[in-house]
């Protein structure tokens, strides 16, 4: 899967010299968290609500409404927004995407074709596919198992599923407990629990959950 395939588009994106009230209030009204931002039809920078509310006065200030209405008027968007913006290609694996959010604790990338923004992958637009990648959504049995970290596992336990005729519905694999295993946590349709758990149960390290969803 490619950042092209779940990115969010067409980008709201706002202009440099808009003051953070407008900011804000542009970003309340189209329920969005961080927006480009733009000069010229180039993308000069990246705000986020939280950059635009820490610009606001604090609510313990001694200003009058006035006074603190004329100061927000003089905050420009560009006076607050990350400049240094990192970006990814619509051919971005989704996964390298969410390592660069990850790593650099963002939360969202400006999606760039060529010097043009086609769009922003998002925290939300991850979660979403997460939901997706466990069958959050669909009814089965869900599995975790521990299972040695060597060729020929996951075969074994995909052939186990087959011979019940079992739906896989999920299917992850995860850091286990130590190097030596993982963890692999499944969901399947057309059988129930004990089934399952009779035929995984003997060709697994450990049974770490089983429960019907």
């Amino acid at each position: 899967m490619l950042v092209g395939e779940r990115m969010s588009h067409p980008v709201i994106s706002i202009n440099a010299d808009l003051p953070v009230v407008d900011a804000l209030n542009l970003m309340k009204r189209e329920r969005i968290r961080r927006t480009p931002v733009v000069r010229d039809g180039k993308m000069i920078g990246i705000v986020s609500d939280k950059d635009l509310l820490n610009a606001s006065p604090s609510p313990a200030t001694s200003l009058s409404v006035w006074e603190m209405n004329y100061l927000l008027s003089k905050i420009k968007v560009k006076d607050v927004m990350t400049k240094n913006v990192l970006t990814v290609a619509e051919d971005t694996p989704i996964e390298e995407a969410a390592r660069i959010m990850a790593d650099n604790k963002i939360g969202g990338l400006p999606v760039m074709r060529d010097d043009h923004i086609v769009g922003i992958i998002t925290e939300t637009d991850l979660f979403k596919i997460f939901l997706e990648l466990m069958g959050a959504r669909e009814p089965g049995v869900r599995m975790s198992v521990l299972v040695l970290d060597k060729p020929g596992q996951l075969a074994r336990l995909t052939n186990a599923i087959a011979n019940l005729s079992g739906n896989i519905i999920a299917f992850g694999q995860f850091t286990g407990e130590d190097p030596s295993n993982r963890e692999v946590t499944f969901k399947v349709s057309g059988l129930d629990a004990e089934q399952l758990r009779s035929e995984i149960e003997p060709i697994v390290e450990r049974v770490l959950d089983i429960r019907t969803v």
